[in-house]
């Protein structure tokens, strides 16, 4: 009997997203579905900044979007195990026909390698379609804006282009009191920091007409900053979506003691000394002690009451206050707009 393979897909939903002054409408296939709006238990901060587990950070308004990538990561993912399948099945028919050789059976009895070469030929074209389809499983986000949503997003996106452009990009991993007199510094509080980057991208396995706002996260989930809403994405199967409505976006100058190299793009405010007084001054017991210079860098918050906690700082500080400016008007605009989701 000729070898077949037969694998019945499902059909991915395409995510329809329109923004405009009126309303925000998601579509998400042929059905769509009302899910009240919720909030989970608020989220207490310590001293190490990071998110609480993004299974409690979601926005069940938005699970239906949610529902769909995951649909897409699975369909992609069981696509995959077949193909091992078939270039297994491939590696044993390949085999079978050189062994028909090897052990002369295949000269005498000519439909057997004949048969294999057929099951060969068909688990080649097989593997050809299931790689084709693996490549194309992927959920589609079509976004659409009217004129006056759009000039708000360009501005937000050219805001982001240019905090992207920081030298110096940091996640606030952790920050804990300090005390003076004893360290005889002139800082009062030791951060942890790791250097991550910005840029535009698009979440694994969601294609887009317009790439997400992507801040790399060093000590969780990456966030993914979409025109209507943010995915908070550790991999294809540990996500949440949340609103952009929903952030609690903060702003601030920081003084920073710098001890490294003090990036090009940022300004020196200030200087101390290596080790101070309670005054400020040198503490003249040390010999060996230099002066240290005082940064003024930019710090951006992202919280929401579900549990968000996110920290950056930036070595350009005018870039941080532009962005926080644009994006709190951007959210205005989106908080503006009733949220409505169509079939």
């Amino acid at each position: 009997m000729a070898w077949s393979f037969h694998k019945r897909l499902k059909i991915i939903p395409v995510i329809h997203l329109n923004l405009s002054k009126s309303g925000i409408s998601t579509s998400i296939g042929t059905k769509g579905a009302n899910i009240p709006h919720s909030y989970t238990t608020p989220f207490a901060s310590t001293s190490n900044i990071f998110s609480a587990d993004i299974h409690k950070i979601t926005s069940q308004d938005r699970q239906g979007i949610k529902e769909v990538i995951v649909l897409a990561h699975q369909q992609k993912k069981e696509l995959a195990h077949d193909l091992l399948s078939i270039q297994t099945t491939l590696g044993t028919s390949k085999l079978k026909r050189m062994l028909s050789f090897i052990f002369l059976y295949g000269l005498f009895i000519k439909r057997i390698p004949e048969n294999l070469a057929a099951d060969i030929e068909l688990q080649k074209e097989a593997i050809h379609q299931t790689k084709t389809v693996i490549e194309n499983c992927y959920v589609k986000l079509d976004i659409d804006f009217d004129s006056e949503m759009k000039e708000k997003h360009d501005k937000l996106v050219n805001a982001f282009k240019k905090l992207a452009t920081s030298h110096k990009i940091w996640d606030i991993t952790s920050a804990h009191f300090q005390d003076r007199v004893v360290a005889r510094s002139s800082a009062s509080t030791i951060v942890n920091k790791q250097e991550v980057k910005c840029s535009f991208r698009s979440v694994p396995g969601l294609r887009s007409n317009i790439e997400a706002l992507y801040f790399e996260n060093a000590n969780g989930a990456d966030l993914y900053c979409y025109p209507g809403f943010i995915i908070i994405h550790h991999n294809p199967a540990d996500f949440e979506i949340i609103g952009i409505d929903e952030i609690n976006l903060q702003q601030r100058a920081v003084r920073f003691t710098e001890t490294a190299t003090v990036p090009a793009d940022s300004k020196i405010i200030d200087k101390t000394w290596a080790r101070v007084n309670k005054n400020g001054t040198p503490d003249k017991r040390f010999n060996d002690n230099y002066q240290i210079p005082i940064i003024r860098y930019g710090e951006i918050t992202l919280s929401t009451h579900t549990g968000l906690n996110e920290e950056y700082e930036f070595s350009n500080y005018e870039f941080t206050e532009e962005f926080s400016n644009v994006f709190k008007e951007y959210q205005i605009a989106i908080k503006r707009s009733v949220m409505t989701f169509s079939s």
